[in-house]
Order: C-alpha cells, then structure tokens, then sequence
C-alpha cells in the first residue's frame, strides 16, 4: 500500500501543469490597416487628456480618407456623444471591439461642419447601422467631429479585446496590412501606379511603388513594393530598351498601367502577382 501510495504521489508530482488560458489581452488577429492613403501615427496610447487617458491612438490622415474595417465583422453607429462626434463600433469575428471616432461632418475640403453622421458623409454611402462588414470593406471617412473640431483630421482608433477594457492598438497596427487602394470589392478597376524598379524578369515586374491611383480617385500617395505580373502582350515604352521587361534596369522610373481587374481584398493590398501590368512607360 505504502508504495502505490508513493508511486501515485510521484506521478501528480510529476505531471505537466495545465497550459494557462492565452490572455486575450496580448491576441492580435491578422488584420488591415484602418485608413487608406498615406498616415502618420505614433504610441500615444496613455498619454494625459483632459478626460483621462488616451485610449486610442490617433491616426493622422487627410480629411474624406477612407477608413476600413481591418477585420469582418457588425458595425454600430454612435452619433450622440459631443466629444466623440461621429463614431462606429466594429465588433470584429475574433471577439475584439474596434472604436472609429472622429469620423467625418464637413461637406467640403474645409471644415465646414455642415454635415450630419449619416451613410456617406461620416459612414460609407448606403451602409447601415448593424450591417455585417468584410474585412477591408469601407465603413467611413476620417474628419475632425467631436471635440476633434479644428484640429488635424484624424482617425482616433481604439481595440477593446473581448468588448473589455482598451489596450494599447500600437501592436496591433504595427503589423496590420495597408491597403495599397480601396474600391469596392467586386467593382472593375484599372491601376495606375508610379515608382523604381527594384527587379525584373520575364512576366514580373517589383517596383518600389511611390504613388497609386484607381480608377478616376485622386492618386494616393505610398511608400511600399508591389510585385507585377507582366501580361505576355504588354505594353513597354522606351526609346531603348525595345520592349524587354527584364531589360529594365533597377532604379529606372515606371508608370505602369493595369489591365481591368475585378478588385478582391488580394488585390487591395496588392497581394504578389495580384495585378497584371499591361503597360509601362520608362521615365
């Protein structure tokens, strides 16, 4: 008895201790970038306001910027609060809450604040309160409401994992994807995108991308490679290099022009071998 009471001790001793449960806190799921076009942001999460800490972080961009969903998920509109202005909730699939605040009031380029927080002034024309969103899809402008009023348009960005207490959104837009464009998702789009070759072979094309336009929108301005597959019959004009894509040299300058694509989120964030370049002029 007395030795299978030992032998049963030492094997509870010995057994692995349960793995802790993984804390919400600290779980980033995969996801976009908020804003589209071009931003600038820094870790003032914390920082002293006049109502308490920050919660968020401010993500400055230019007024009317399209502002995204970065994961799937159901938006609510919040138009009551004087300090938040026009705001939407986006309760995210993996069980975070993201909080859009500040979002747009002004009809014009200035800050007019002639507009109310309604579907294609604050949110995305025709979205509607409860409505399920794609990952990517457009849920509103960035502006300048609330007590935001006069200052640089921005987008304040809150995560709220398990729809608790904010944590700091830092990480999680650290390693969130931008979208090199937006369009909606389905719609038909011819890219225009400015840059440097980085390489090229026969069928693809690397440019270190400076500047993207879709469609008729105002160009966009960017800092990032794209990987272009090179339709057989494109289009090269150059004086010189006879029509060889692989005979464009690294740093050379390039408009290139895609082929109609239908848009997916793939091609939104310009996914490797995602657009067809079916022209492109050196210089």
């Amino acid at each position: 008895m007395r030795n299978a009471l030992v032998l049963t001790l030492a094997l509870v001793f010995a057994a692995p201790a349960a793995a802790a449960p993984p804390d919400p806190r600290s779980s980033k799921p995969p996801l976009v970038f908020p804003v589209v076009g071009p931003v600038t942001y820094s870790d003032d999460f914390g920082a002293p306001r006049a109502g308490g800490p920050h919660q968020g972080i401010d993500i400055m961009a230019d007024r009317h910027d399209p502002a995204v969903a970065v994961e799937a998920g159901t938006i609510k509109f919040w138009t009551t609060s004087a300090t938040a202005g026009c705001m939407l909730y986006l309760y995210g699939a993996s069980g975070t809450t993201y909080l859009y605040i500040h979002l747009n009031n002004d009809l014009t380029a200035k800050n007019d604040n002639r507009g109310k927080c309604v579907p294609g002034t604050a949110y995305a024309p025709g979205l509607k309160d409860g409505a399920r969103v794609a990952t990517g899809e457009l849920v509103g402008y960035v502006g300048d409401s609330g007590d935001a009023n006069g200052i640089h348009p921005h987008l304040h960005f809150e995560v709220h994992p398990g729809n608790g207490a904010a944590v700091d959104p830092f990480p999680f837009l650290q390693s969130a994807q931008p979208l090199l464009f937006y369009a909606k998702q389905g719609t038909k789009v011819s890219l225009r995108l400015k840059g440097t070759v980085v390489s090229s072979l026969a069928g693809s094309l690397d440019v270190q991308a400076s500047q993207v336009q879709a469609g008729s929108s105002k160009p966009v301005t960017t800092d990032r490679p794209v990987s272009l597959t090179v339709a057989p019959n494109a289009v090269i004009s150059s004086p010189h290099l006879f029509g060889a894509v692989d005979a464009l040299l690294d740093g050379l300058t390039v408009n290139v022009k895609s082929a109609p694509l239908r848009t997916t989120l793939a091609v939104e964030r310009g996914d490797a071998g995602s657009i067809t370049a079916s022209y492109i002029d050196v210089g």
